[in-house]
């Protein structure tokens, strides 16, 4: 990506088409470095910083970091610029327990709704991500881009068929404020004792069964294991 000269029209504050379409992409960029730990909870997000990281200008990068407080990635401060919002045990289980709720309602309605096109959509998209490597090749072996992808690919199949659009998008979020968490999961000494291609499997297979409720406990199992190696890890840093 080049740097983006400023001309007098954005020096106006104003976004270009250009500077929209670089705002989208450094949203993206960003938010993955959040989830990743780059930038670390309540960091500091200084613009000359992140303009040398990114090669982008100040008005791509205000847009950016602006979407970002929408959707609860960062934090606004009066006259005091951008912070990257804190990761805590409280706000990690609010999540997890509204998460539960909606997609477990969700699914119900799934499985009560799903025609034979939704089966072979989360057969699919099983499939897929059983074939998509979880852990970057680096020293680091975070979580991949391309698995998280490929994960939430496969839970938002699972409760494609809800017929709510509005509970579909509230799901959406919810799963966009568990990536930190999820990747903090990963980083917990105890994640070698979990096989999450197996609760995976067993979920799907119990949603194709249209047994709702072992479907529920399966998720709820899910969701529960990955919040409490997370808690693991915030116990750890916080130690």
């Amino acid at each position: 990506m080049t740097h983006t000269d400023v001309s007098p029209q954005k020096n106006t504050g104003l976004l270009t088409p250009s500077n929209r379409t670089q705002a989208s992409i450094l949203t993206e960029r960003i938010r993955r470095d959040i989830i990743a730990g780059v930038f670390p909870p309540n960091s500091k997000l200084k613009l000359r910083e992140l303009s040398e990281r990114y090669e982008a200008g100040t008005v791509p990068l205000r847009e950016a970091l602006s979407r970002l407080v929408l959707s609860g990635f960062v934090h606004a401060e009066d006259q005091r610029g951008f912070r990257v919002t804190n990761a805590s045990a409280e706000e990690l289980l609010d999540i997890t327990w509204v998460r539960l709720d909606a997609e477990a309602n969700a699914l119900r309605r799934s499985i009560e709704n799903g025609t034979l096109k939704w089966e072979s959509s989360v057969i699919a998209a099983l499939h897929t991500l059983n074939n998509t490597p979880m852990r970057t090749s680096d020293a680091n072996a975070m979580l991949s881009p391309a698995w998280e992808a490929a994960h939430d690919a496969f839970h938002a199949a699972l409760i494609s068929a809800c017929n709510s659009p509005w509970l579909l998008r509230i799901c959406e979020l919810l799963r966009e404020q568990s990536d930190r968490y999820r990747q903090m999961s990963v980083m917990s000494e105890s994640t070698v004792n979990r096989d999450v291609a197996k609760e995976h499997q067993e979920l799907c297979d119990a949603v194709l069964e249209r047994d709702a409720e072992k479907a529920c406990q399966l998720l709820n199992a899910h969701f529960m294991a990955t919040t409490e190696l997370a808690l693991e890890r915030l116990r750890k840093l916080a130690s």
